[in-house]
């Protein structure tokens, strides 16, 4: 078996990196979690979940968080094994001297690690929204789409002044009760 890989030498850019590359929903639950430091009750009130379901969403989370970090890991085999590992995962992030399974040694280091660089990796994050923002692809989009509802409303505009004569209501012309 080869030794764990050392995740301290991750940079605050590679975390920023990784997180980047997942899911909006797995980054986001990682940054709540992790970065910003939310308790798990916080978090799981947060999405409106129950504290182990998001513990489950959680480990899902880290375990396409150690792939991105190119580092190894494997999926739990079963759902019985999975829960047994969120509740791992939830308890090692309590108490550092918490057991893990050896499978979870490296995602859970990669958690330790997120959480030990939180406010790196938050500028990390805001620095790279900022840049993607600035990017030259982003305001071709951002031009796009302003152009996309110019051309909507004056679709709109069009069709409301060229709309069909409405027809007349016809007046009611009230029954004689003659009984």
């Amino acid at each position: 078996m080869s030794p764990a890989p050392d995740v301290t030498r991750l940079s605050a850019a590679e975390l920023g990196a990784a997180l980047r590359a997942l899911p909006y929903r797995q980054s986001a639950l990682l940054v709540g979690r992790l970065v910003r430091g939310r308790s798990l009750e916080g978090s799981a009130t947060f999405y409106g979940i129950t504290p182990a379901a998001f513990s489950v969403h959680l480990l899902r989370a880290a375990l396409e968080l150690t792939t991105a970090a190119a580092l190894p890991c494997r999926p739990p085999a079963d759902e019985a094994e999975e829960d047994v590992w969120a509740r791992a995962l939830a308890e090692a992030l309590e108490r550092e001297t918490a057991t893990v399974p050896a499978a979870l040694t490296t995602p859970v280091a990669l958690c330790r690690r997120l959480r030990q660089l939180g406010t790196e990796v938050a500028e990390t994050l805001e620095a790279a929204e900022r840049e993607e923002e600035q990017s030259p692809r982003s305001r071709r989009e951002d031009w796009l789409r302003k152009l996309a509802v110019v051309a909507l409303l004056g679709l709109t505009a069009f069709l409301y002044c060229n709309r069909a004569e409405e027809p007349r209501e016809r007046p009611v012309q009230e029954r004689s009760r003659g009984r």
